[in-house]
């Protein structure tokens, strides 16, 4: 039985990221690049007015001069000609700054009158100029190879010149469920069956983390209903069947993967919850097979599917492991490695109340995992543990 950072070194062993693709810059939430991100422009390109004024020269600003008015400058029309001494240009906001000048006088310190402006505030230093490349120049770097990309990227790269990104492929995710007992949300339960519902989680999770997931649905509890729903994953990257993985009379997961020439590479993890978490090849496919107790589920994938689906999107990824202070006593841990799910914020973290591997109503208010190690000793608060982020 291994440890979770065996586990986790097994399941990322000989594993790298996907193959580029070019993305458009409105699908770049999520992705990772595969290469660097260098400007093709300068931005701004030119000087531009940061406000509606006059272009000026500084040495012309005194209380009480007469400048005249020579020209207008408006975003995108550029003044075509220099301003010199004596001599304004209207400007506005983005327009870019005429040769020659230097300030942009605000229209309200100013009075016009026909083709002459007068001068009635102090101006104290040049200003209102945003200069060319501020922001950043051709050739800068923008992102590095393998930065997870966020909601602004787009608008930066836009500005850059650059209308599309080489970014490494989303990881396919292939959830299915397994058992009899289970049925989908809207249905009317005959006594023992229960509503399937950890592939919403899982999906959503796996998505999240930078995958394409899709639910292939929920197999019965026969070898040959298992084989087809690995089949119908075979095009995935990773393979995901929840339940149906430990000794019961009517546990056929492993035995249809082994069926369907599947390899394992692990089948215990010392972890709780979680133990019946195990990890194979199947085809292509990486396949890590997750408990059917809810928290067991999603605690396991958190662990286990998301270092996975990250390596294989193209981030930098080891371990999701993160430290916090605690803010309530926990106690003693025994022979397995506990995941409690816990409250953090700003540093401090907290389990919450109930525990139980099969509840679900605990995840609404956690937004972590507090790790506990093996045989790790009573705590107090204010001290420090580690901790996997849920959101």
């Amino acid at each position: 039985m291994l440890s979770v950072e065996e586990a986790i070194a097994a399941i990322l062993e000989d594993v790298a990221p996907l193959g580029a693709e070019r993305a458009a810059l409105g699908d770049l939430v999520g992705r990772v690049t595969a290469e660097d991100v260098i400007a093709l422009m300068t931005q701004p390109p030119f000087a531009a007015s940061a406000m509606d004024g006059y272009a000026v020269r500084f040495s012309d600003m005194k209380v009480g001069a007469v400048l005249t008015v020579i020209g207008e400058a408006p975003a995108g029309a550029p003044f075509g000609g220099n301003i010199n001494a004596g001599e304004a240009v209207r400007i506005f906001t983005g327009g870019a700054v005429p040769a020659g000048a230097d300030h942009v006088i605000i229209q309200e310190d100013v009075e016009r009158e026909g083709a002459q402006i007068t001068i009635n505030e102090d101006q104290p230093k040049p200003r209102n100029i945003r200069a060319a490349g501020i922001d950043f120049r051709e050739g800068d770097l923008l992102a590095e190879k393998a930065a997870p990309l966020h909601e602004i990227h787009g608008a930066l790269f836009a500005a850059a010149n650059i209308a599309s990104v080489s970014v490494h492929r989303r990881p396919k995710v292939a959830v299915f469920s397994n058992g009899d007992e289970l049925k989908e949300p809207g249905s009317t339960l005959k006594p023992g069956e229960i509503i399937n519902s950890n592939h919403y989680a899982l999906c959503a999770m796996t998505r999240n983390w930078g995958a394409e997931a899709v639910y292939l649905g929920c197999a019965a509890d026969s070898e040959d209903d298992i084989r087809s729903y690995f089949k119908r994953g075979a095009d995935a990257d990773i393979i995901i069947p929840v339940g149906g993985a430990s000794v019961g009379d009517y546990d056929y997961v492993k035995s249809a993967f082994a069926k369907e020439g599947g390899e394992v590479r692990f089948s215990k993890v010392a972890v709780r919850p979680g133990k019946p978490t195990w990890c194979g090849r199947v085809g292509d496919a990486s396949v890590i097979g997750l408990p059917g107790n809810p928290a067991s589920a999603i605690v396991t994938a958190a662990l286990f599917v998301q270092p996975l689906v990250r390596r294989l999107a193209g981030e930098i990824w080891s371990a999701p492991f993160l430290k916090a202070r605690l803010t309530a006593p926990l106690s003693a841990n025994g022979g397995r490695e506990a995941y409690l799910r816990a409250q953090e914020q700003d540093g401090a973290i907290a389990p919450v109340a109930n525990q139980d591997s099969s509840l679900l109503l605990p995840f609404g208010a956690a937004n972590a995992l507090l790790r506990r190690k093996i045989n790790a000793p009573a705590l107090k608060p204010g001290d420090e543990v580690e901790f996997v982020r849920l959101r």
